[in-house]
């Protein structure tokens, strides 16, 4: 492949397998900077090895890597795929960089190697000495699955309790609970693009929660041009450190300073254009053009920053669901694997299109150590209108080999037959096949009426 000169332009892939506004308003910011965008997904991309020539469909000249390997419970997989790209063409955020960042735990590790400051925290393979060392935490503290988005898989957890060092199959580890008492939790998300700040917004927690994700209905505020000194250099630091091109930091300050909390390769835009009224995608787009020789103009791309375009772009194809075969299927009752943070257990649970969340019963969410409470949520079931407020708790459910976190009501359920209710959280990725069950029972009467929100 022959680098690009200021004639031609520039075709930049965008691998994404997912929907999503951030990988729109890049391949937009491409098109609208005199290039050609071009998404890669299922639908259009193929890779061929003949008589030793390698090629890809469609042809690109650089990649700007957006997987999502927080959202598949086989991110090698998706790492092989984006290695497979990277071998062929440039790539921004290459895989090696976007494995340590995708595992909390490693981007601790490394950040603390390099003399950045991230809270003290402790990964252990046996459940014994994760809780011989819970105790350096105090009474509270976090408690990660290292692999997790939007706020899944962590938890402020009660460590005058035992810990499981696994939530279902992906390890967990505790980290410093770091909280200023005298102002609302907040921490702050910088987006670093080619060793440039685009933006920083402070996120702080909704009411009832202490996580500060957007995506958990965080409150922003735009911190771009007063930002402590010591924030800015610790998140251009971080990302350099990290080997990413572009990155969203997320820092929290504590009594001695600030702390990097985590590196995200695939950080949202959407909630950091609310509070600065800047998108990173142009210069994303500017970024991949000028690596293969390609030219901008630096203007156009600040103004194209003050929008977030995300219409559908002139690169992504058309696209083919397939058939509702393709999803797998789930029975009426199936068997799966719940996990707290404190134990995963086998349930048995039902299926059950008509209810917008999944329940527990609060027996079993006991046993797994369901929780904390996230918040409450009002239901009604069948005839009583006027509905009775239920407790709100993270849950991770395996079904085959996939895990779901999800946020379910707690009840109490002895009455049924069933601890367990899947609602269309979950069913949604799936195909209910009603005369399938794990039990070998008849049904006798577990009657559960579909709950509203």
């Amino acid at each position: 492949m022959s680098a690009a000169t200021d004639d031609d332009p520039v075709r930049v892939g965008v691998l994404s397998l997912h929907n999503s506004k951030e990988t729109k308003a890049i391949l937009n910011a491409v098109d609208d900077l005199g290039h050609e965008g071009i998404w890669l997904r299922r639908e259009n991309t193929a890779v061929s090895v003949e008589d030793g020539d390698v090629s890809i469909e469609p042809e690109v000249d650089i990649v700007a890597n957006r997987l999502l390997l927080s959202n598949t419970e086989e991110p090698a997989e998706l790492l092989g795929l984006a290695t497979t790209f990277e071998r062929i063409r440039p790539m921004l955020n290459e895989p090696a960089a976007v494995l340590t960042a995708v595992h909390k735990f490693a981007t601790a590790a490394t950040l603390a190697n390099w003399n950045i400051k991230v809270p003290d925290a402790l990964l252990a393979l046996s459940n014994d000495r994760l809780n011989q060392g819970r105790e350096r935490f105090g009474d509270v503290g976090v408690y990660k699955s290292a692999i997790g988005t939007h706020g899944g898989g962590t938890w402020k957890v009660d460590l005058t309790a035992p810990v499981n060092p696994k939530v279902g199959n992906r390890q967990a580890f505790l980290q410093d609970l770091i909280d200023r008492d005298d102002e609302k939790h907040r921490d702050l998300r910088v987006y670093v693009v080619d060793g440039q700040v685009i933006g920083a917004m402070y996120r702080y927690a909704p009411e009832g929660e202490w996580r500060t994700n957007v995506a958990l209905g965080g409150d922003v505020l735009d911190a771009t041009g007063d930002m402590p000194t010591e924030a800015r250099e610790t998140a251009l630091y971080a990302a350099e450190v990290m080997g990413l091109d572009y990155v969203g930091v997320d820092l929290i300050e504590g009594e001695d300073g600030w702390f990097v909390l985590e590196a995200n390769p695939t950080a949202g835009f959407r909630g950091l254009y609310r509070a600065t009224g800047q998108s990173p995608a142009p210069y994303i787009a500017k970024l991949a053009i000028e690596q293969v020789g390609g030219a901008v103009d630096d203007d156009r791309v600040e103004d194209l920053a003050t929008a977030l375009d995300d219409s559908r772009p002139a690169g992504m194809p058309r696209v083919d669901a397939g058939p509702a075969g393709e999803r797998p299927t789930i029975g009426y009752i199936e068997e799966v694997i719940v996990s707290g943070t404190s134990g995963s257990t086998q349930a048995l649970a039902k299926s059950d299109t008509g209810a917008t969340r999944t329940s527990i019963d609060t027996s079993l969410a006991a046993e797994i150590g369901a929780g904390p409470i996230k918040s409450m949520t009002r239901v009604r079931s069948g005839s009583v209108k006027s509905g009775k407020a239920r407790p709100v708790v993270d849950l991770v459910i395996g079904i085959g080999g996939t895990q779901h976190t999800v946020k379910a009501s707690v009840e109490d359920r002895s009455h049924m037959d069933y601890p367990l209710l899947l609602g269309r959280d979950i069913l949604q990725h799936y195909q209910v096949d009603v005369t399938r069950r794990t039990d070998e029972q008849a049904d006798d009467g577990d009657r559960d009426e579909p709950y509203l929100e």
